[in-house]
């Protein structure tokens, strides 16, 4: 009975984190990230203001969570984008190519879940999953512990890891590596936030592998 209970409660408490998230979303698409209020939210969503900190610590975490909403499109995409890789090396160059379309289509969006300080603590992003794992489904196990993680970074090295294994890469290379190419794509990323690039997303894309591509010495 008790277990009954806890999976009903569940249940009822993602279905209104899912009306302020949907909320959220729609005030994201129609006026941007920085436009978000929680009153604009609670207005959509048809509660009173206080309801939304019932299931959010605050705006930040709302955001996040909202955010979160937009990546399905990526992680559902990552296990065919990646399908034909011939080897680890090449699959991880496909990770990064499909990780820089997404992100530099919706650059605002994937600012705010690596890079922003939302002040929301990296547990969050596990915490979405646990309320939402159907985003999360598509994903192959192997990458899974990557997708979980909000350091860039650290994503990074776990794309690395298989090529660390079959000796595509030095071990002791990899965390330089790692941070590099998150330099690189974050970099990349704040260039074309603050339009200072004038590339459209497909030569973004294209020269963020490019400088990857140039930092690893198999390739070279």
């Amino acid at each position: 009975m008790k277990n009954i209970q806890q999976r009903n409660k569940k249940i009822q408490t993602v279905r209104m984190m899912s009306y302020f998230i949907d909320a959220t979303a729609k005030i994201i698409e129609e006026e941007g990230i920085e436009n978000v209020t929680i009153r604009k939210v609670a207005d959509i969503a048809g509660y009173n203001s206080a309801t939304i900190y019932n299931y959010f610590e605050d705006l930040s975490h709302l955001i996040f969570f909202a955010s979160m909403k937009f990546m399905k499109d990526y992680t559902s995409a990552l296990p065919e984008y990646i399908s034909n890789a011939k080897n680890p090396l090449e699959k991880y160059l496909l990770i990064w190519e499909c990780f820089c379309k997404y992100s530099f289509g919706s650059p605002q969006i994937y600012y705010a879940i690596f890079s922003s300080d939302l002040g929301v603590h990296p547990t969050k992003l596990s915490d979405y999953y646990d309320y939402f794992p159907g985003d999360i489904i598509s994903v192959p196990e192997e990458f899974r512990t990557m997708i979980m993680e909000t350091s860039v970074s650290k994503r990074t090295r776990i794309a690395l890891e298989q090529c660390v294994k079959e000796g595509y890469i030095k071990e002791s290379d990899a965390d330089q590596m790692a941070d590099t190419h998150y330099l690189i794509w974050q970099g990349a990323l704040t260039l074309f936030i603050n339009n200072r690039s004038a590339n459209s997303v497909q030569e973004i894309t294209e020269m963020t592998l490019k400088h990857i591509r140039n930092t690893i010495p198999e390739i070279l």
